[in-house]
């Protein structure tokens, strides 16, 4: 018995994410401005350490 009340509520778990998931809403916008910080910061130290790498004549200057 519990586990057929298990299944059916991880099945209307999953269908309650689905349905979310179509949806446009903020959270979505807001993971993409996320998203698109972090590549930013990301860019920013490889930069920064191509930068020091050339200051200091490394043979290598790709991080």
């Amino acid at each position: 018995m519990k586990s057929t009340t298990l299944k059916a509520a991880l099945i209307g778990l999953f269908a309650s994410f689905f349905i979310m998931g179509c949806e446009d809403n903020h959270a979505e916008d807001a993971g993409e401005r996320i998203d698109e910080a972090v590549t930013d910061v990301q860019n920013k130290v490889e930069d920064a350490c191509e930068e020091v790498k050339e200051g200091v004549n490394a043979e290598e200057t790709n991080c």
